[in-house]
């Protein structure tokens, strides 16, 4: 890859190997890269160890969306999915096991896929983006069995309720929706823009991320990021961050976001921004957190640089991986 397309890259997504041992991250161009986060963090680790361990292309465009199953690395791109066996990855072997489209209405268009998540509880992939629809999956048959329709512009973000299987999606329209996984019936649907203190009209209304830890909520866009408690349905926290936020997570007492600007914000619940910790890409797209091991745990961010960030205690950055 020359200079100009280094200079160009954005990172959009990122999920970590089912053994937290690998990062798998996807840019603009169609690619995924693989790198070993056991190298990279080993006491000798080289310039090497932050390279990837292996590059290869998905997708004809960007790799919006990836998520990690027992086995399997999910991408998605424009109008479909491929799977790749994290086994066969570790081989170097990057022959796709499947790649699916959902059932889309026919159309010129294809539509990009900017969200997915799994619900282990059904066995079952939830796919959301450019249709306005949010596709399901069934894992084991590799078929699309349900289509949940409602939103009116192109989904951003997707979020599952572990405990009652409730699915929450946010779109471009500007509403969160809250699906029953089992019916597909949208049981709820808030419009966060319409709420005084959440609306930044400047920014527009639409919603790039939402979260959730049982009875709370998470989201923001083009209106500010905000928690929300899900039985009363009303903000309790609205957070003084600027610009719109693209990914936010909660993390024990904390919430950490990032979005425009070159810094992971640490919030508290009660809405005050503790800290801003420096990054290296001047504006992001993702942040992960790798809690699966204690020698592995770390927090990654990306945007738009071929640099990911690497952080092994949440306050400053350790280094960074570079695409």
């Amino acid at each position: 890859m020359g200079p100009i397309e280094l200079l160009h890259m954005s990172v959009f997504s990122q999920s970590f190997s089912p053994c937290s041992r690998f990062l798998a991250a996807g840019n603009n161009y169609g690619e995924i890269a693989v790198f070993s986060l056991s190298a990279a963090l080993s006491p000798d680790a080289t310039e090497a160890s932050q390279k990837p361990v292996l590059t290869f292309t998905a997708h004809e465009g960007p790799v919006f969306s990836l998520i990690s199953t027992d086995t399997h690395l999910l991408s998605s791109g424009n109008g479909e999915i491929s799977a790749w066996s994290w086994a066969e990855l570790g081989k170097k072997n990057t022959k796709a096991v499947w790649t699916k489209r959902p059932d889309y209405k026919t159309g010129l268009e294809i539509p990009e896929i900017n969200a997915m998540i799994i619900n282990s509880r059904e066995n079952s992939l939830v796919v959301g983006g450019g249709d306005n629809n949010i596709h399901i999956m069934d894992l084991e048959t590799g078929t699309f069995k349900s289509v949940l329709q409602g939103h009116t512009d192109y989904i951003h973000c997707l979020s599952l309720r572990e405990r009652d299987g409730e699915i929450l999606s946010g779109a471009e329209d500007g509403a969160v929706r809250m699906w029953d996984g089992r019916t597909g019936q949208s049981v709820h649907c808030v419009e966060v823009y319409k709420y005084e203190e959440c609306a930044r009209p400047q920014y527009g209304k639409w919603i790039s991320c939402v979260t959730t830890d049982s009875d709370w909520m998470l989201c923001g866009g083009g209106p500010a990021l905000s928690l929300w408690h899900l039985r009363s349905m009303s903000p309790t926290s609205i957070f003084p961050l600027s610009g719109c936020q693209r990914e936010a997570v909660f993390h024990q007492d904390l919430i950490f976001a990032v979005g425009e600007g070159p810094h992971v914000s640490h919030c508290l619940l009660g809405g005050s921004v503790k800290a801003q910790i420096p990054c290296t890409p001047p504006s992001l797209n993702t942040l992960a957190l790798n809690l699966g091991t204690t020698e592995h745990r770390v927090m990654t961010v990306a945007g738009s640089s071929n640099q990911i960030d690497v952080f092994t205690n949440f306050s400053y950055r350790a280094f960074s991986l570079s695409f």
